[in-house]
This record gives C-alpha cells, sequence and structure tokens, in this order.
C-alpha cells in the first residue's frame, strides 16, 4: 500500500505525506510524554504504519535520551531500507547521558552527536538529520556545515533544521540546501504562518513538517480536564493546559467536532487533513495502532475550500490558545 508521497526540498527526500513521531512510545528526562507507553504496542505501532505506507519515522536524541531511536533500531532490524528515519541533536547530553539543558551547535558536539545516534538505531545513515534548536551562541553555518559534511560522508541523507526563523533557515540554506523545517504547527499554534517562515520555506523550495500537528492532543477531543492528563505528564505544565486557556480552548475543539461529525470523521482526522491541504507533512506521534490507522486514514480525506473556511473560522490565524512551552523552553524557539 502506497500513500500519496511528497517531495521534502528539492535534494531528491520523497517521503509519505504524513509520518509518525515517536516521541510518546518512550518520553523524555522524567516526565512521561503523553502517559505511560508500552515498549511491545510501540514496536507493533509501527510495524502497523509500514503496512499501510506511513514509513517517514521522527525521532530525537533527546527522547530517553537515547531510548526512543534504542526502540526504533528493535522496531527496523532487518527492515531497515524499508523506513524513512529523521531524527535531530541539539539538546546537549553529556557522556553519562544526562540532559544538560543546554543547547549545543559546535561542530565538534554534531560530529559527536550523529556517532551516537548511529550507534543507537543501529544503522550506518540517517535520512533527514535535524539540528532539533538554535544554539544562539553558535553562528548557525558552523552547524550546518558540519551537517554539511556529515552528506558528504554519507552518514546522513538530508539537512533539516527546527524551530527557526526565516533569516535562519536563508543563512543556513546558503551553506548547504536545507531539505526540510520541522516546528509546531496545527490548528491550535500558527506562529510560523504568522512570522513569515512558510512563505520563506516556499520561496526557497524547502518542505515543512509539523510537530504536535493536534495541539499536543487538545485537538483530538479526548481532554476535557486536567485531570484527563496523567500526573508527571509535562502538559500540565505549559500555558495551553492552564485554567485562563483551557476552558476556551475546549469551546474550541467542541466546535471543531461538531463540523468532523457532519463529514462522518473525528476531530483528529479533520485536524491532519486541513494541515495536508496545506501540503504540510504532519507527524502526529502514537504509540498505539488503532491512532495510527485513524492518522494514515485522515490522510486520504479531501476537504473543499468551504470545510477550509469553516474551520479558519473556528480558529482564525492569531488566536490565542495559550503557549505551547515554558518559558524556559519558549526562549530557546527562534522567532
Amino acid at each position: 500500500m502506497k500513500l500519496n508521497q511528497v517531495k521534502l526540498g528539492s535534494q531528491g527526500l520523497i517521503i509519505p505525506n504524513i509520518g509518525l513521531g515517536c516521541m510518546g512510545m518512550t518520553g523524555f528526562g522524567d516526565a512521561d510524554t503523553y502517559g505511560k507507553a508500552d515498549e511491545k504496542e510501540a514496536i507493533a505501532t509501527i510495524h502497523r504504519s509500514l503496512e499501510l505506507g506511513g514509513n517517514f519515522l521522527d525521532t530525537a536524541d533527546l527522547y530517553g535520551p537515547f531510548k526512543n531511536e534504542q526502540l526504533i533500531a528493535k522496531a527496523i532490524e532487518g527492515n531497515r531500507s524499508q523506513y524513512i528515519i529523521a531524527t535531530k541533536f541539539g539538546w546537549e547530553i553529556d557522556d553519562n547521558e544526562q540532559i544538560t539543558w543546554k543547547i549545543n551547535g559546535t561542530k565538534d558536539y554534531v560530529k559527536k552527536s550523529v556517532e551516537r545516534s548511529l550507534k543507537n538505531l543501529k544503522t550506518d545513515y540517517i535520512d533527514l538529520y535535524y539540528m532539533h534548536r538554535l544554539d544562539k551562541n553558535v553562528p548557525v553555518e558552523e552547524t550546518v556545515g558540519a551537517m554539511s559534511d556529515l552528506v558528504k560522508e554519507g552518514k546522513i541523507g538530508y539537512v533539516g533544521l527546527s524551530e527557526v526563523s526565516s533569516e535562519t533557515v536563508k543563512r543556513a540554506h546558503a551553506v548547504h540546501p536545507i531539505s526540510a523545517v520541522q516546528s509546531e504547527f496545527s490548528l491550535f499554534e500558527r506562529t510560523v504562518e504568522e512570522k513569515g517562515v512558510i512563505q520563506t520555506l516556499n520561496e526557497l523550495g524547502i518542505g515543512f513538517v509539523a510537530y504536535s500537528p493536534l495541539g499536543r492532543g487538545f485537538l483530538s477531543g479526548q481532554i476535557r480536564s486536567i485531570d484527563d492528563l496523567p500526573e508527571n505528564d509535562f502538559r500540565r505544565g505549559i500555558p495551553r493546559f492552564q485554567e485562563e486557556h483551557f476552558h476556551k480552548n475546549i469551546e474550541l475543539v467542541e466546535a471543531i467536532e461538531n463540523l468532523a461529525k457532519e463529514k462522518e470523521i473525528t476531530s483528529s482526522q479533520l485536524a491532519l487533513a486541513w494541515i495536508i491541504s496545506k501540503e504540510i507533512v504532519p507527524i502526529p506521534g502514537t504509540k498505539r495502532r488503532k491512532y495510527v490507522e485513524q492518522n494514515i486514514e485522515a490522510s486520504k480525506i479531501m476537504l473543499s475550500e468551504a470545510d477550509l473556511q469553516k474551520l479558519e473560522s473556528i480558529v482564525p490565524l492569531g488566536t490565542d490558545t495559550g503557549k505551547p512551552y515554558d518559558e524556559f523552553s519558549m526562549g530557546l524557539l527562534d522567532y
């Protein structure tokens, strides 16, 4: 089975029009990410995704740290060539496997990081390698120059950036062609659209990958109160889920759900189809087969101009749904 294929950038990377975000399969640090995960079911989810044509997996060395890449290595063992794997570096992880909560974009750290990821993924190449966050103390030219060396060495196929401004994209692209930029994007989070980043990517022929396309789970309709989140779920600490935004966001979700019911689809499927209609590749995260099936089904839904206008009227560009991160993490975004 084959999903619709799209080009990311103009260097030859072709992927399905929907990917699989794997972060929730292990979480990161001390906090659970979206609740506990079951390794067996997570691996079965990766296999089911492949059966349905969903072979684009997204991970990062941060998740675990390293546990997520190691989980993916188990899932793809003996079948590496069937998958397109994207991973990321940049959050500094020391030799004791501790996250320092600093960003490191130095040439030496890029080279160290890729070797660790190759080892953890048990592969000799990474299809798409992202700079997870911009190191504001290191010129992006240095970081991307080191990534360019990795392409020449055959260790990575394509270069990507994450959560960066138009100016950073342009500077990076002048050093080595950028194939993809990944940022948070959903009906609830459209900063990259407001700041003109998507326009820059379109002008330069760079692909856009949307993480948290369901607004960190809000758009699934399964969160009705803060108590629906596990006790140590990191979302409890971010503004979008705080009192002043929570109830307003639930009202928006209910309006989206009503439109989804008219079309006999779920609110998640509607939110994903809206992103795909913009020629953006969403990477919804899940750790269960049931949801990967529903998400992939969303990639085939065609929305009319009227559907899109209704959605845009429910959540117009500029709607404040609350910041997606705490203050520290917001300060690491390049906007």
